[in-house]
């Protein structure tokens, strides 16, 4: 598409974000409700070394990932990113429906986040109204993607810190307790590490689970893809923002879950609890002797619900409007304001989100647990969607005769990272719905639960490779030139 303006309205999103703010996007879309209150069941199903095995072995595969998705981005960076290169290097109806699977799991996402909201202000004020504490979020969310991406990118930047300076501030405390430092007590050790069944609890089955509670943890640090299209010169930038996410990986999960498992015995039944007040970063930092633990874990939980829910609506809009562009979706939602925000696709995705939340309060909340499963799978299938789009991007780029020393970034260790993660991902879309067989038989209605969304997914690809016949691109087809 032409960068020249017939009208007005810009064609193109502007590029304002800045280093700072992909650093930060990227480290907040790792940081989130998963460390602060998930790992703390993974730690009692699996054991303080089974999830810690979990969660490297998941964060690993996050890093090969993320190194596959910066080399495209760098080499071509548009707002569509893994929706574009599936369709430029896979086959175009991949990468429709990678791109409505993607806005689908964003726009449902922003309900999730909008209920969690009501069940965290509930703990300050049990009794008010629930749509109060949901309208407030969705209308912050809306008017900080609606300012502009800068103003976006500023709000991520704040919410990300919170996150990061908590996490660090939790890592210096669990230390110090563990040395007897802090809490009153003598240095702890590892007995709580080993105790009974520790390090390691439950067996091969009970890790798998916990690999895919680890793999919904780490969802959204793919949105740094989506920011490409919007970012100052994403060719230095988005590398640079990628490679520190596997030591942030390492420092923010693995030593938190160390430190957790190190205070907290594993068998002790607060882990499972999702309630804020026996959080593990709660149960920690009241150990230390920190007044109103609860009620600061409850605000911070509270800014990174937020900041999923902003990051949602922000990565949902883009993709819808570049589906749209690409004459994907209606036309109307690829138009953009002066500012080079598009806001017809915002409203729709907002509006969707309110729609998804809404049936949250009709027939016991039945379609919304419908909606949250079918887009749990989402996330998983868009990994998927970036670790073979690479693949076949750097295969195309070398069967073209293209020089490799030419790219603005290269990922490390091709082919082992894209094939690594593939597998790994496909292993845990397929887990999802272990738990439905039994030596009783099939659920064969929490089976279905379970694979919604791959249902869907396989519906948008085959109806669109139906309708339009379109074929896998040969690798030396491939548009390699149109960045």
């Amino acid at each position: 598409m032409s960068n020249s303006q017939s009208t007005s309205s810009p064609t193109e999103l502007k590029r304002s974000l800045k280093a700072r703010h992909l650093m930060m996007i990227s480290l907040g879309g790792t940081i989130g409700t998963g460390l602060f209150l998930a790992s703390g069941g993974a730690i009692h199903s699996a054991g303080p070394g089974g999830a810690l095995v979990a969660y490297a072995v998941i964060g690993i595969m996050v890093y090969y990932l993320m190194t596959s998705l910066a080399e495209m981005a760098a080499y071509m960076p548009v707002a569509g990113s893994f929706r574009v290169y599936a369709s430029k290097f896979v086959d175009p109806s991949f990468g429709f429906a990678i791109g409505w699977n993607y806005w689908y799991n964003w726009a449902i996402t922003i309900a999730a986040e909008l209920a969690a909201v009501v069940l965290i202000m509930k703990f300050w004020f049990p009794d008010t109204p629930s749509f109060i504490w949901s309208a407030i979020a969705l209308v912050m969310m809306f008017l900080i993607n609606y300012m502009s991406v800068k103003g976006f990118g500023e709000a991520e930047f704040w919410f990300a810190m919170i996150k990061v300076v908590t996490v660090v501030i939790f890592l210096i405390t669990g230390v110090l307790i563990i040395l007897g430092i802090m809490g009153g007590k003598d240095p702890i050790g590892f007995s709580n590490f080993t105790m009974g069944n520790g390090p390691f609890n439950g067996g091969f089955f009970t890790i798998l689970g916990v690999f895919m509670a680890a793999g919904f943890s780490f969802q959204g640090t793919e949105l740094l893809g989506v920011t490409a299209g919007e970012s100052e010169d994403p060719e230095k930038n988005i590398p640079k923002a990628i490679r520190s996410v596997f030591w942030r990986i390492i420092l923010f999960y693995i030593l938190a879950i160390f430190v957790i498992g190190m205070i907290i015995p594993f068998t002790d039944s607060r882990l499972l609890s999702e309630d804020v007040a026996v959080s593990p970063f709660t149960l920690v930092f009241e150990r230390a002797g920190l007044a109103f633990a609860a009620s600061i874990m409850n605000a911070i939980i509270l800014s990174s619900v937020l900041s999923a829910g902003n990051s949602g609506m922000y990565a949902s809009t883009r993709m819808l409007w570049d589906l749209a562009r690409d004459g994907k979706a209606p036309k109307f939602l690829g138009k953009l304001d002066k500012r080079g925000v598009p806001v017809n696709a915002l409203i729709v995705t907002a509006l969707v989100g309110c729609l998804a939340f809404l049936a949250s309060f009709f027939g016991d909340g039945v379609v919304y647990i419908w909606l949250l499963n079918a887009s749990g799978m989402a996330g998983f299938v868009t990994w998927v969607g970036i670790a073979i789009a690479h693949y076949r991007f750097r295969k195309a780029y070398s069967a073209q005769g293209l020089d490799l020393n030419e790219l603005p970034y290269r990922a490390k260790g091709f082919p082992f990272g894209p094939i690594f993660a593939l597998v790994l991902c496909i292993i845990i879309i397929i887990g999802q719905g272990y738990q439905a067989f039994s030596s009783d038989g099939i659920d064969w209605n929490s089976m279905f639960v379970s694979y919604i969304g791959l249902v869907l997914f396989f519906g948008l690809w085959l109806g669109y490779k139906w309708k339009h016949k379109t074929k896998i691109i040969p690798l030396e087809e491939c548009d390699l030139k149109n960045k």
